[in-house]
């Protein structure tokens, strides 16, 4: 069963730090893209970051650059999302997003997304 559980949200202070996590199964996540999404109340969702399949090359939405990084563990089939000096404008619910190839065909797999609140 395809499977990607979010976990590591909640609610921080401003200039705090969160890390979260995303746990995947059921598809091939060592061959996958691996992104984190958001998306804030009445706005669309956005790509914060996105990592290679090999973990090798990485990119970054200006807003997350120099404050969030994205990492990954194949032999886990664990994608993290560091986020550090958190402002309130960072506020949303979270997605995990993997993007598999097979067979010259793209298939997008979503999470069910935690919510990260920034706020004093």
């Amino acid at each position: 069963q395809l499977q990607l559980v979010e976990s590591g949200g909640g609610l921080v202070q401003p200039g705090g730090s969160l890390r979260l996590s995303c746990a995947a199964s059921g598809f091939t996540f060592s061959s996958s893209a691996m992104s984190w999404y958001r998306q804030a109340p009445g706005k669309e969702r956005e790509l914060v970051a996105r990592i290679s399949s090999g973990g090798g090359s990485t990119n970054y939405a200006d807003s997350a650059k120099g404050r969030f990084t994205i990492s990954r563990d194949n032999a886990k089939n664990t994608v993290y999302l560091q986020m550090n000096s958190l402002k309130p404008e960072d506020t949303a619910v979270y997605y995990c997003n993997a993007r598999e190839v097979l067979l010259l065909h793209e298939f997008n797999y979503w999470g069910q997304g935690t919510q990260v609140t920034v706020s004093s």
